[in-house]
């Protein structure tokens, strides 16, 4: 199972992301210029260019057409994606940290970090992605809705339950749920006891894996927040994803970037490992960076996944066809 290298960012990864079916591959940096990618050899389509700040997070539309970039220079923008033309700002006042398209993508939802006295905030605007050149908008300048957050940054943002709900993960290491109409905080869980790194979806939307500094990841059911299954590792761990074809989790991490220098690759802990979703037992793990993983991704068919790490470097793998015969545990 040898990986494609992707060399694109001098900076760490922050995000990597694949499209709807599978075939392109986004990855976001500190270095201002989110890349895209083709995802079967690895191959770079261009760059992004028009931020001035690291880009944390990104959303694909279901069609491909239109990238949504959010970042420290506290904008969001709305790209067409095949050509990296920049279509839309949308201008706050605060850095921009995790983004989320409603089901049907009429919807936006993106948060902001704690600046100048402003607390964390989560934000909805209304899109038409399909809007054609000099039609209309295809954002407004204003969300529609902003609501504050407790202490803490809010690290991801996803909707639920036909987009009456957003499901939120938080420094503190709290998932909570909230009122898409209202703003109105629903209901609130500690599931971890420390910063929450990242929060990804099942294939169906029922449960979330999240990433964790308190060197778990867990499964959190997104109706009643009840921790599922917890996957201990012995380090941090900053990125998690579901299979969506196996009862596979994968996880990212490894030692703090800081000591990095004093510690080989091997004991820092910076491999992808495999744990068994319902047995919570590690199978596996492929090594290959030289410094923590700070985001992974399955791909749509469960057929490959993608690595991005703090050394900047992107790592795609195909897995072999020997891997879907295997029994595992």
């Amino acid at each position: 199972m040898r990986p494609y290298l992707l060399k694109g960012h001098e900076r760490p990864l922050t995000q990597v992301k694949y499209n709807r079916e599978g075939d392109l591959l986004i990855s976001c940096a500190k270095n201002l210029y989110p890349c895209l990618w083709l995802a079967e050899d690895g191959r770079r389509l261009g760059t992004y260019e028009g931020h001035n700040g690291a880009v944390w997070t990104c959303e694909i539309s279901l069609d491909s057409q239109r990238l949504i970039t959010a970042s420290a220079d506290q904008t969001v923008r709305i790209w067409e994606l095949p050509t990296g033309k920049e279509l839309h700002q949308i201008k706050m006042n605060e850095p921009c940290r995790a983004s989320a398209l409603s089901v049907g993508e009429k919807l936006l939802a993106f948060t902001t970090d704690s600046f100048m006295g402003v607390p964390p905030q989560i934000h909805i605007v209304d899109v038409d992605l399909q809007a054609a050149p000099g039609s209309g908008p295809i954002a407004g300048d204003k969300p529609r809705l902003t609501f504050d957050a407790p202490k803490g940054r809010i690290t991801r943002v996803g909707w639920i339950e036909q987009n009456r709900v957003l499901i939120t993960s938080h420094d503190g290491g709290f998932v909570r749920r909230w009122d898409a109409e209202t703003g109105e905080m629903l209901q609130e869980a500690q599931v971890h006891e420390d910063a929450i790194q990242d929060m990804q979806f099942s294939a169906d939307g029922s449960y979330v894996v999240t990433a964790s500094l308190d060197k778990a990841a867990k499964l959190v059911d997104v109706t009643t927040l009840e921790v599922l299954k917890t996957y201990k590792t012995g380090r941090f761990v900053q990125s998690a994803a579901v299979s969506p074809i196996l009862d596979h989790i994968l996880l990212g991490g490894g030692q703090d970037a800081s000591q990095v220098t004093t510690t080989s690759a091997k004991a820092g802990g910076f491999e992808a490992r495999f744990f068994h979703k319902i047995y919570t037992e590690e199978f596996g793990n492929v090594r290959g960076h030289f410094g923590p993983i700070n985001s992974v991704a399955f791909s749509p068919d469960g057929r490959s996944f993608v690595t991005g790490g703090e050394d900047g470097y992107v790592r795609v793998h195909h897995f072999d066809n020997d891997f879907f015969s295997t029994k595992w545990l």
